[in-house]
């Protein structure tokens, strides 16, 4: 029949192809096993075939591919054995890449995944939240009176057209919103991404990431407080570490606190880093104010509680050795590619 002959003919054409380099190979590839190859037209005469030898048709048409395919393969294999120093060789379009890199964990992310087991072992959850925020959750609730210097355009991100919406300046609202569709026991961490209006420079930009912490429920106290920071701090930083608590302000906890960690002055590193004190400041902390209680319509004569934050980028550049807050920005392959093996 005369459309079997056609597919035999076009058997022994593959078969006689020459193939000798890889430009050869590469119209031979193009021709019999590209998207627009010679064999396809073939199978749509399968509407000519007699009912009764359709299957031998097909059979013979697949009988073509499989001659291509395998001869393909066969003069891949002999040019790479002949030892072709084109820099084309090796390439199979039909073959997954090799040795494709699949990426890595940003610096932040390693550090912020690492602050939230940290806390996670101790009962807390992840709260999160959302970026864009109003007043009350940001400000208000968090006991920030309407002439706090916070409050200034110099400082927050407003919406356009709007004195009331604006992307968050701390996740503190995380915790307005929490404290406000929960009952305590209350035991969170909220990592998120947080925005100011700042300079950007290399030690400050205007977004940044924070881990805050809050705890509520009935007798909690400041020991409390010191006792679960210094877990964090041991097992962020060793389990010998020292920590240290100084007198600060924030508007929503009364009383307040910075928290340092000892690093020492062993080495010209530790002496830069901590500006010949041997302390580094980590986090700010401190009880919760009764009037944030107050505000989110919990009782301050039942419960109390106490709050902390972390800088997310401070410690991750402290822990890689980074010197310029502006890399953890930029989206730098070369940078990024740098903590592959981190975790």
């Amino acid at each position: 029949m005369e459309i079997f002959d056609q597919v035999e003919k076009l058997i022994e054409e593959i078969k006689g192809y020459p193939v000798s380099n890889k430009e050869e190979l590469e119209k031979f590839r193009i021709q019999y096993l590209g998207s627009k190859n010679t064999i396809k037209p073939v199978f749509s005469l399968i509407k000519d075939v007699p009912n009764e030898r359709k299957k031998e048709f097909g059979q013979k048409v697949n009988e073509a591919k499989q001659t291509a395919e395998a001869k393909f393969k066969e003069a891949q294999t002999g040019l790479k054995s002949a030892g072709t120093s084109d820099k084309y060789k090796s390439f199979d379009p039909s073959l997954p890449m090799d040795g494709e890199w699949e990426g890595s964990r940003h610096p932040v992310s390693i550090t912020m995944n690492h602050f939230i087991k940290i806390f996670e072992k101790i009962g807390f959850e992840v709260a999160e939240e959302r970026e864009i925020e109003d007043d009350w959750h940001n400000f208000t609730a968090m006991n920030t009176p309407e002439d706090h210097p916070a409050r200034d355009m110099q400082d927050t991100f407003y919406l356009k057209d709007s004195d009331k919406m604006l992307l968050r300046t701390h996740t503190s609202s995380v915790q307005a919103r929490v404290m406000t569709t929960q009952k305590p026991p209350i035991r969170i961490i909220a990592p998120g991404r947080v925005y100011r209006n700042e300079t950007i420079s290399a030690r400050s930009h205007c977004q940044f990431h924070q881990v805050e912490g809050l705890y509520i429920d009935k007798n909690v106290s400041f020991a409390d407080m010191k006792q679960t920071l210094l877990y964090f701090a041991r097992e962020m930083y060793g389990v010998d570490t020292k920590i240290r608590l100084r007198p600060s302000f924030f508007p929503f906890t009364e009383p307040s606190a910075e928290m340092d960690v000892w690093m020492g002055t062993d080495t010209d590193a530790t002496k830069r880093l901590t500006k010949g004190t041997g302390w580094l400041e980590v986090l700010g902390c401190g009880m919760v104010d009764p009037n944030v209680l107050k505000n989110c319509d919990i009782d301050p004569e039942v419960y109390s509680g106490f709050a902390f934050g972390i800088g997310i980028e401070r410690t991750a550049m402290q822990k890689f050795e980074i010197n310029d807050i502006r890399h953890l920005f930029e989206n730098d392959l070369r940078f990024l590619k740098q903590f592959s093996s981190a975790t």
